[in-house]
């Protein structure tokens, strides 16, 4: 059998990815299509998951002197890819899936350009592993991490409250509920 590349079989298996890429919320065909044209389907040029967002300059670069961080920006890249899922990730602003609740999260706590970065580091984290192991995307993975956060911070404030005499009881109201 000859090693010729079979251009209809290498389309499907593009096709396919594309189809496992757009799933992930806040990425749509022309997100997918940015990305494949920069790095293609075969991810084996990185190392490693943080070597990929490193490549788009989507982690934080420490500049370390003396032991101590003099700063933690990320590095100014102009890379497509990486401007493509900050798009992405402000897609997600209004989304109602667990990406829009972390990227709402990420801009209460940081503000809405960090929150992108950061929501788009995500995303690229996610693209990597559909990526290089071939699995759909599937959020009850993260509904079930977010079950556990919400399970781990109750139990701190269980804990603070106890050292500060006081008790924590559940209440019958809902954020929802009250006017």
């Amino acid at each position: 059998m000859s090693m010729v590349p079979n251009p209809v079989l290498e389309f499907m298996v593009t096709a396919a990815a594309l189809g496992r890429l757009t799933e992930i919320p806040g990425i749509n065909t022309l997100t997918a299509h940015a990305l494949f044209t920069e790095v293609g389907r075969d991810l084996s040029a990185f190392r490693n998951v943080a070597a990929f967002t490193s490549w788009m300059g989507l982690c934080p670069d420490n500049r370390v002197s003396g032991g101590r961080i003099l700063h933690a920006r990320t590095r100014k890249v102009n890379n497509r890819v990486a401007r493509a899922l900050r798009m992405a990730a402000q897609a997600l602003s209004r989304s109602h899936g667990w990406l829009g609740q972390y990227y709402r999260r990420m801009r209460a706590k940081l503000g809405g350009p960090k929150a992108i970065t950061a929501t788009a580091h995500k995303l690229a984290r996610i693209v990597y592993h559909l990526l290089t192991t071939g699995q759909a995307y599937d959020e009850t993975v993260f509904a079930q991490q977010e079950a556990q956060n919400k399970q781990r911070n109750e139990s701190r404030l269980r804990h603070q409250a106890r050292k500060l005499s006081f008790e924590l009881t559940r209440s019958q109201w809902r954020c929802e509920d009250v006017p």
